[in-house]
């Protein structure tokens, strides 16, 4: 049975993404060899939605939205997309040092990880 998942985020500067991953959102991780670091990640969901064309988008799930933007921005972390209230959720984006974009948001709706 899949006891769980893996998900790979690709960077024009792997390192500083690595870096900041493990010293900025402080996430545990292992050395799979010659540094490349696999992090443990907090409990997942996975949704499927429609679309024209295939694509993969990682958001992050916090308690409190405020608060851990507050706390992100205060280790030096751009937020790089305005706060929108959705049906679903308040959500925001942030910026790693790789240039990519990851969604960071504060569900409304009930989480399958608790049930």
């Amino acid at each position: 049975m899949i006891n769980g998942a893996h998900v790979i985020v690709y960077s024009t500067d792997a390192d500083a993404d690595r870096a900041f991953f493990r010293d900025v959102l402080e996430y545990p991780s292992v050395d799979a060899g010659h540094g490349w670091l696999i992090f443990e990640l907090p409990p997942a969901e996975v949704a499927v939605h429609p679309a024209g064309a295939p694509a993969h988008e990682l958001l992050l799930m916090c308690d409190d939205l405020e608060r851990t933007m507050s706390e992100l921005t205060s280790r030096g972390v751009e937020f790089v997309r305005p706060v929108e209230r959705q049906r679903w959720g308040v959500l925001t984006a942030f910026r790693l040092p790789g240039g990519g974009e990851v969604g960071l948001y504060e569900p409304l709706h009930e989480r399958a990880h608790d049930l």
